[in-house]
């Protein structure tokens, strides 16, 4: 097997929950790319709604197998859902997903594009982006609240235009397209109702109420309102549109929670005549507590803007449980050497602690470079090992800004408020990392602590 063929063959199958790719057209063009017999574009497409800021590692797992394919000479569109994200995809949850203002869309929006260059190439060869409001925002959805001057063409005279007036709403438009201003296409597409309901033709009700936490919902009695329900009809318009945005949408990649929304894409692009996208849905890592899903909403995961300090305690903080699912989906480990791995924890003859040790730098130096994984570890050795202070210390999760007295009273290491008040007051709380006693009776939370508390107990507080 040659280098090309193996990396295609781990594209396939490492943290791949699912592939769907009925006919082989995706993998057959992938494989004709690798040996140079195929000169056209692949788009691979990633969709996000930008809720909230932070990327964490469950997100790294499906960016990590968008970078293998760039290494292919595909071609990422990362599509910023900032029009759905003022919708809310109900994936995964029991309750209905509250709606966020187009302000905090846009600032998540800047700090998902910082962060994804960590792990993606950005370079416009192999690399695009594109909100879907391009699509689905109309000229009289804007409001423009000032005038706006417009210089003709052809007579080079300016004319000013009143605050929103069709013109006004019409000249803003035409500027803030992505498709003409940034991509250069001399065509806008979009999504008019017309358009949208020759699309529902092609879906029916009961594909829609299939769905799972759809099915669950209407089981328990719950409201289901239609604004929820056409969500995966409006993730697969954007495969349609990306496919004339950009010439075709060849694959779609997401975590398997995401499999139903990405096969509605195959539904509405075979409506729209265009050759359906490949489907990958992804493998789901599980958070700190080793049983959830990782998730931004559980405040169970760890960032990958992180500080290198934080990000290796966070790992170690992981059970042993989820070790090897971590090496397989979070690091470049070779799948042979994931095994070996599984097969020596099993065997119980060599200590966990020292395979996670081994893993938290392995991730920390994917994200921060060797020199602050090395940094990161120092400080990890020297604050539990050569202080001698026990690895298996109850671990407390804590909201920055949180008072630490009621942090601590809440997870019983403190018998009271006024324990709280006489342990410092005595000087016998102590921040083992800075070797400082708090003292403070009304301290906060303001970063990862490990304390001694008393002569006897230790913790450390993560916050989240």
């Amino acid at each position: 097997m040659d280098d090309s063929e193996a990396k295609i063959n781990e594209i396939f199958t490492r943290g791949i929950g699912e592939c769907i790719d009925p006919e082989g057209v995706f993998k057959e063009k992938l494989i004709k790319k690798a040996r140079g017999e195929y000169k056209g574009g692949i788009i691979v497409k990633f969709g996000v709604d930008p809720t909230r800021p932070d990327i964490h590692l469950g997100h790294a797992v499906v960016l990590r197998k968008l970078r293998q394919l760039q290494d292919m000479g595909c071609k990422v569109v990362f599509l910023i859902g900032d029009f759905t994200a003022q919708i809310g995809d109900p994936t995964g949850k029991s309750k209905i997903r509250p709606e966020i203002e187009q302000k905090e869309v846009e600032h998540n929006l800047k700090t998902y594009l910082d962060q994804v260059g960590k792990i993606l190439l950005t370079n416009k060869e192999v690399f695009s982006w594109i909100r879907n409001s391009d699509w689905f925002m109309g000229i009289t959805d804007l409001f423009v609240p000032q005038p706006v001057t417009y210089t003709d063409n052809t007579t080079g005279q300016n004319v000013v235009f009143p605050p929103n007036s069709f013109q006004a709403k019409a000249a803003v438009y035409d500027k803030t397209r992505m498709q003409t201003s940034v991509l250069k296409k001399t065509e806008i597409h979009n999504i008019t109702l017309r358009t949208f309901l020759s699309i529902l033709r092609n879906v029916t009700h009961s594909q829609l109420v299939q769905r799972d936490m759809f099915a669950e919902r209407i089981k328990r009695g719950e409201e289901l309102y239609m604004h929820e329900m056409l969500y995966p009809i409006l993730q697969g318009v954007d495969s349609h549109v990306l496919h004339k945005v950009y010439g075709s949408c060849d694959v779609e990649i997401g975590g398997s929670d995401q499999t139903f929304n990405m096969l509605m894409g195959r539904t509405v692009m075979k409506a729209g005549k265009q050759e359906p996208q490949a489907v990958i849905s992804m493998k789901i890592l599980e958070g700190l507590d080793g049983k959830e899903k990782m998730s931004k909403s559980l405040d169970n995961y760890i960032a990958i803007a992180d500080a290198p300090e934080d990000m290796y305690g966070k790992v170690m903080s992981l059970p042993d449980t989820s070790i090897v699912r971590y090496y397989e989906l979070c690091t470049y480990t070779p799948h042979m050497e994931v095994e070996e791995i599984e097969s020596v924890l099993k065997e119980g003859k060599t200590n966990p602690r020292d395979i996670k040790m081994k893993l938290a730098h392995q991730i920390v130096a994917i994200y921060h470079g060797e020199k602050e994984a090395g940094k990161a570890e120092e400080v990890f050795v020297r604050t539990f090992q050569k202080k001698e202070i026990p690895t298996d210390m109850p671990e407390v999760r804590a909201s920055k800004g949180e008072i630490l007295a009621d942090v601590l009273l809440s997870a019983g290491l403190v018998s009271s408020k006024s324990d709280f008040r006489r342990l410092a007051t005595e000087g016998a709380i102590k921040d083992i990392e800075t070797n400082e006693k708090i003292t403070d009776v009304h301290a906060t939370v303001q970063k990862n602590l490990v304390l001694k508390i008393g002569k006897k107990k230790f913790a450390k507080v993560i916050t989240l």
